[in-house]
C-alpha cells in the first residue's frame, strides 16, 4: 500500500472505532486512537499473520499488552478479514465475545490480555519458545504508558536481554498519558530508552503517528542483525485524530455525545478529504 493509502486505513479505522465504542456506549476511545497507525502499520505491511496462516506455528505473533485500547484491535482484525465487521456490532453487549479486552474467543486474538504488565511476559515466553523450535518468526507486542510502572515487564525485559531475544519487537505507545493524567503527576517512568537500554535491549524512537517513519522502522529491525530484543518507543498523541479529544485525559475512558461523535466523525471526514485531494 501507499503511504497515502495507510494514512486513510488510520482514518477510516479511527471513524469505526468512534463508531463502535458509541454503539456499545462503552470503551477506551482516547488510547484506541493513538493506537490506530502503529496498529495500521504492523497489519497491513509487516505482518506474517492473516486468517490464512493462523494456525501455523511459523506465523508472526501479536500480543496487545495494552489491551484496554481493545477497540482498535478489533476494528483492524476486522479489516483484514478475521471475522465480518458486522460482528463488533455486539461489542460489550450480553454474551457477545467482543469485550472490552482481549480474549481468544476472538478469531485472530493471540492471547487474553488486559491485566497491565502482562503482555511482555508472555511475549517474552513465545520468543523463547520460537527459538527452542528454531521458528523464523518475530513476536509484537504493544504496551502503554501506565503498563510500564508494573514490576513484571521489568523482570520480562531483564530476560528477555539475557537470552538474546532479537526476535522480540516491543512498542510502546507512548502517549505520555495513563488513566488519572499525565505519566510526570501520576508516577513518572522516564527515561524509557536509557532504562531499557540498561537493560540489553536496542531502542529506537519514531513518531508513531508518521506512516512512513513506522514502515521504516518496523522493516529495519527485520533486516538487521543483533542478539538483542528491540523497544520502538512510539511518540503518539492520546486521542489522535479528534482535536477535542487530543491530549485530553477526560477521553481516556469516555463515550462521545451525539454531538460529539458527529463532530468527530465531520473532522475525521475532512481529513479524509484532504488527503484524496492530495492524491490529485
Amino acid at each position: 500500500m501507499t503511504t497515502i493509502e495507510l494514512r486513510k486505513k488510520s482514518i477510516e479505522y479511527r471513524k469505526k472505532v468512534l463508531k463502535y465504542i458509541k454503539n456499545a456506549n462503552a470503551g477506551h476511545t482516547a488510547g484506541s486512537l493513538s493506537c490506530i497507525d502503529i496498529l495500521n502499520v504492523l497489519y497491513n505491511e509487516i505482518l506474517n499473520v492473516s486468517p490464512r496462516n493462523f494456525k501455523d506455528n511459523s506465523r508472526d505473533r501479536y500480543i496487545q499488552s495494552k489491551g484496554h485500547s481493545v477497540e482498535a484491535l478489533y476494528v483492524v482484525l476486522a479489516d483484514k478479514g478475521f471475522y465480518p465487521e458486522s460482528e463488533l456490532e455486539s461489542l460489550c453487549r450480553f454474551q457477545s465475545h467482543f469485550i472490552g479486552h482481549p480474549t481468544k474467543k476472538i478469531p485472530g486474538v493471540e492471547h487474553n490480555t488486559g491485566a497491565l504488565g502482562h503482555g511482555l511476559p508472555i511475549s517474552v515466553g513465545n520468543a523463547i519458545a520460537a527459538k527452542m523450535d528454531d521458528l523464523d518468526l518475530k513476536v509484537y507486542t504493544l504496551l502503554g504508558d501506565g503498563e510500564l510502572l508494573e514490576g513484571s515487564n521489568w523482570e520480562a525485559a531483564m530476560i528477555a536481554a539475557h537470552y538474546k531475544l532479537n526476535n522480540l519487537v516491543a512498542i510502546l505507545d507512548y502517549n505520555k498519558q495513563q488513566i488519572t493524567g499525565d505519566n510526570e503527576e501520576v508516577l513518572n517512568s522516564a527515561p524509557v530508552a536509557e532504562k531499557f537500554v540498561a537493560f540489553g535491549w536496542s531502542v529506537k524512537h519514531v513518531d508513531g503517528h508518521n506512516i512512513d517513519e513506522l514502515v521504516a522502522a518496523f522493516r529495519e529491525i527485520s533486516l538487521r542483525e543483533s542478539e538483542k530484543p528491540t523497544l520502538v518507543i512510539a511518540h503518539t498523541i492520546k486521542g489522535k485524530g479528534v482535536s477535542f479529544m487530543e491530549k485530553n485525559i477526560k477521553w481516556h475512558h469516555k463515550v462521545p455525545s451525539d454531538e460529539q461523535y458527529k463532530l468527530a466523525q465531520e473532522e475525521l471526514q475532512a481529513s479524509m478529504e484532504s488527503l484524496s485531494k492530495a492524491e490529485i
